[in-house]
């Protein structure tokens, strides 16, 4: 069964932001829902100190990857109880990291980055002239962002209704064409962590967006190797992909007019589903407007599904994986979500031990097959 478009939408509508500034300078942009009025002032009164400084980044020669090191993320808030909830609206009592009683979605500069604040372009990677320590370690230059869902504490996107999804696509659709057009950045990747078994400290339901001053490394493999394909048959090599599992059917989840969404064929985890636009886009920027409004329907749908395989709800990570910042690439490449959950059953986790983690071989314990399965039966 697939999830419709709800019949009261109105596209014409505009979903607006403005964008406000907390009181260290960090820039807060502030989403209304479609056809409701931005947020036309706030006021952050915290006494703040100065934003802390640069973490690092250091060029490991073995492997030819960047590793980003900030050691003054040790001090970041950590599972706070709910009325400490950095992400909750200001109230009289209590001023957050967002300075409203209320608002739809909004989009800040995280507070304890792994990367910036400042922006910059990293130096090459050329071994030096003379032999020793490689270079020396390079600011993190960079941008790294908050995405919060809805003023609400409980919940998760699951919970959103369909017009807060929606403002949360192009929340994440808008801060990609902005970060993507900063100086230095190469790579925009958004993304949500969702369950203490992932590593979530905090629970409001929110997610990140990553600006990195090079290509990850993953995106960097999936650019290679989409450059290769199209050099060499002329096709996209996702549109190959997605026509494929289209086609053999049986790791098919749903399928919409815009988007499909279906178990890889080589899932690395007992829980991976993608979900791929039908039209080739490089990124979320590139989608238009009917486009954004099927996404929020098929990603809400999508998760709905994943949180009914058990009783419980299921930890995952959401990534978007968009293109680098870069012409080849983005002639090749192919917008796509990747979701994935560690969970193989109702009380087991599956960790990544010394295959996975050392080796980057992957071992599933679920065929790609039986996890299709069971997704289309969680509709409803």
């Amino acid at each position: 069964m697939t999830p419709s478009l709800p019949a009261e939408r109105a596209t014409a509508r505009p979903i607006l932001h403005r964008t406000h500034h907390l009181a260290d300078g960090r820039e807060a942009v502030f989403f209304s829902d479609r056809g409701a009025p931005p947020v036309e002032q706030v006021s952050d009164p915290r006494p703040l100190d100065p934003r802390s400084g640069h973490g690092e980044v250091r060029f490991d020669r073995l492997t030819g990857e960047w590793v980003a090191v900030a050691a003054h993320r040790q001090t970041r808030t950590y599972l706070p109880p709910a009325d400490q909830c950095p992400l909750c609206p200001s109230t009289g009592d209590r001023e957050s990291e967002i300075p409203a009683e209320d608002f739809d979605v909004v989009v800040f500069e995280n507070r304890f980055p792994s990367l910036g604040p400042d922006l910059g372009v990293l130096p090459g990677t050329e071994p030096p002239a003379q032999r020793g320590l490689w270079g020396r370690p390079s600011p993190a230059v960079g941008r790294c962002e908050v995405v919060v869902f809805t003023p609400e504490h409980r919940g998760s996107f699951a919970s959103l209704p369909f017009e807060r999804a929606r403002t949360v696509v192009e929340a994440w659709a808008r801060r990609t064409e902005a970060l993507s057009a900063m100086t230095g950045v190469r790579h925009v990747f958004p993304f949500e962590n969702r369950g203490e078994q992932i590593g979530v400290t905090l629970h409001h339901p929110h997610g990140q967006i990553y600006a990195y001053p090079y290509p990850a490394p993953h995106a960097a493999r999936l650019a290679a190797r989409s450059r290769a394909h199209l050099e060499a048959t002329g096709r996209p090599l996702m549109g190959e992909l997605l026509a494929d599992e289209t086609a053999a059917g049986d790791r098919m989840v749903v399928a919409g007019e815009h988007f499909s969404a279906y178990v890889p064929y080589a899932a690395r985890w007992p829980l991976e589903v993608h979900l791929v636009p039908h039209r080739q886009v490089p990124d979320l920027a590139a989608l238009d407007g009917e486009e954004r409004d099927e996404l929020a329907v098929l990603y809400r749908d999508l998760v709905r599904r994943v949180d009914r395989l058990w009783a419980t709800p299921t930890p995952y990570i959401a990534a978007w994986h968009q293109t680098p910042v870069t012409a080849a690439d983005r002639e090749a490449g192919w917008l796509h979500l990747q979701l994935t959950s560690p969970r193989r059953s109702e009380d087991k986790l599956k960790f990544l031990a010394g295959s996975e983690a050392a080796m980057g071989a992957f071992i599933n314990d679920v065929p790609a097959e039986q996890t299709a399965a069971r997704l289309r039966e969680a509709a409803r």
